[in-house]
């Protein structure tokens, strides 16, 4: 009798991270070293990392936290505000330092005070960022309150996305955590220029998952999950094998009583469970083929960087979801499908 099916892809990347910082850094780091060869780290610490010192200390204390034997190189990025100084980025740059810059509109997410409050302010940087060949990170929503939560993205693909990439062509721009069928239709009319990020959980879940017959706090993140029509056109445009699409989590933890509370904070964490939610959507979609090129080869090809050596296998088999995670202090982490069953499980 054959056994359970399995596949061996090449270790893949987390081109989207969140790994906060002291007692959470260490609790978390753990689960996405055991999965991942590299990750992007988003820069929304408090303060938030503005500059190249601060990004060669923050990777230091990664660094230093690595579990024993882990092979894991954190991708560092500076975060924009409208003071950022294009000759500190390109400094960065050139010193190994900056894989990207990260855009928040000021107010749109967690940790977005320091952000942009008026497109004009940055066009210097995002000159230089054109000429010296260093990506964009964006994150993708208008923040104005007057524009309902669920078009944030849309609006901001028209009247932000649209002119960034017309008046910066050469310029490398990654729309992270999509969650709309605009933002899909965008990226992939865009050119090579032009990448997207998609999340496991915005492949698995719908508005519905976290508002209908009772508000889920742990399904609330920002951009929140849409219609059921945008998560199929995630997921089309996830498996479709165009390279412009690829693997970020937007892992992005917060303690369980800060989730529960009165104002819950927006995040997912789904570094425990992300490969195996992965591996779920494309056998959804008859697209296993296309798995490795998703999860591990067209990351590195956007950004011009060797695709890992190491591999792991995900193998078609029922395996215990992640249990809660304690932070030192006391605090507990609800990951991404904890307790439940998932299809997939993972190992080297």
């Amino acid at each position: 009798m054959a056994g359970p099916l399995t596949l061996r892809i090449r270790r893949p990347d987390d081109w989207h991270l969140h790994l906060r910082d002291g007692a959470m850094l260490r609790a978390v780091l753990p689960a996405t070293t055991a999965r991942f060869g590299r990750a992007i780290v988003m820069p929304n610490l408090t303060p938030p990392v503005t500059d190249t010192a601060a990004a060669v200390a923050y990777r230091d204390r990664i660094l230093a936290a690595l579990p024993a034997g882990a092979a894991f190189v954190p991708l560092m990025t500076c975060y924009l505000t409208d003071r950022t100084d294009p000759d500190e980025v390109a400094h960065g740059h050139a010193q190994g330092v900056f894989t990207a810059v990260k855009l928040y509109p000021a107010g749109a997410t967690t940790n977005s005070a320091f952000g942009v409050t008026a497109w004009e302010n940055i066009r210097p940087v995002l000159a230089r960022m054109e000429k010296i060949g260093l990506p964009l990170l964006v994150h993708g929503e208008e923040a104005d309150p007057a524009i309902d939560i669920f078009d944030r993205e849309a609006v901001f693909v028209e009247r932000v996305l649209s002119w960034i990439v017309r008046d910066y062509p050469g310029l490398k721009v990654v729309l992270e955590h999509i969650t709309t069928e605009e933002g899909a239709a965008f990226v992939a009319a865009a050119g090579p220029n032009v990448a997207a990020t998609i999340t496991p959980h915005h492949l698995l879940i719908n508005r519905n998952h976290f508002l209908a017959g009772g508000i889920r706090p742990h399904l609330y993140c920002l951009p929140v999950a849409k219609r059921e029509r945008h998560r199929l056109a995630l997921r089309r445009a996830a498996a479709s094998g165009d390279p412009s699409f690829f693997l970020g989590t937007d892992s992005a933890p917060h303690p369980r009583a800060d989730k529960e509370s009165d104002c819950g904070c927006a995040g997912i964490y789904n570094a425990p469970s992300a490969l195996a939610c992965y591996a779920e959507a494309f056998e959804d979609e008859g697209a296993l083929d296309r798995l490795e090129a998703f999860c591990s080869l067209n990351g590195p090809a956007f950004y011009g960087l060797p695709a890992n050596e190491a591999t792991l296998t995900l193998t078609r088999r029922d395996s215990p979801g992640p249990s809660p995670v304690a932070v030192e202090g006391g605090a507990e982490l609800c990951p991404f499908r904890c307790g439940e069953t998932l299809r997939w499980s993972v190992g080297d």
